[in-house]
């Protein structure tokens, strides 16, 4: 496989369609290789249009997705990110040309693993993840600038609210089937949210500890 062509055709044709215009996002999915962040058996799937199944019921974002996300949540060059739900370490690879700092929480230890191997072959220093439910965040390196969470919620945990910093933004799909939102919450100050729907779109549950059925993403 050409797979510059397949990256260049992915932007073009399935992420930029998708109302992703912000320069900087797009040339991240240039700069990080996808396919080196998807299990072996399933390299070839790198660049479908959909969620890829990891096992264990878990799945890596559609790249419009993870586009759409990127872009909401306006990072600036000295913002520290959380990412609930970590996966491969690929939306973490993204975040952090970015950004200052992205922490991961990741609660499958294969999944941890396959992350932090994955973000060093990539050559990602401003980077780390730890084994943790991400429903209840990572206190140890709050407050964040940004948190982005890869599953969805039936409402977003206070937890997580709390540790934003203010003026910081958390971006998570929320709802029931068959109709969920991306919502960004703003913390305008002490005790205070904005939130606003952005766009619409269907994930199973961010995995929790005691939960089930369990998604991670």
């Amino acid at each position: 496989m050409d797979w510059e062509l397949a990256r260049y055709l992915l932007v073009e044709q399935q992420i930029r369609p998708w109302d992703v215009l912000d320069k900087r996002v797009l040339q991240r999915f240039l700069d990080v290789k996808r396919e080196d962040f998807v299990p072996a058996d399933k390299k070839n799937l790198a660049f479908v249009d959909t969620e890829l199944p990891l096992g264990n019921g878990a799945y890596m974002l559609a790249p419009k997705v993870e586009g759409r996300l990127l872009q909401e949540v306006a990072l600036k060059p000295t913002d520290r990110v959380l990412v609930v739900g970590a996966g491969t370490g690929y939306l973490m690879a993204l975040a952090a040309g970015l950004c200052a700092e992205v922490q991961g929480v990741e609660i499958e230890p294969a999944l941890k693993a396959q992350a932090e191997q994955n973000l060093v072959r990539a050559g990602i220093k401003n980077a780390r993840v730890e084994l943790a439910d991400g429903s209840q965040g990572y206190t140890a390196k709050a407050p964040y600038d940004v948190i982005i969470v890869t599953g969805s919620f039936g409402a977003v945990p206070q937890a997580l609210k709390d540790q934003l910093a203010i003026g910081g933004r958390l971006i998570a799909v929320v709802g029931e089937l068959p109709i969920m939102s991306a919502v960004l919450e703003t913390r305008v100050e002490e005790g205070a949210w904005r939130s606003e729907k952005r766009f619409e779109y269907n994930l199973p549950r961010l995995a929790q500890e005691k939960s089930a059925p369990a998604f991670s993403f």
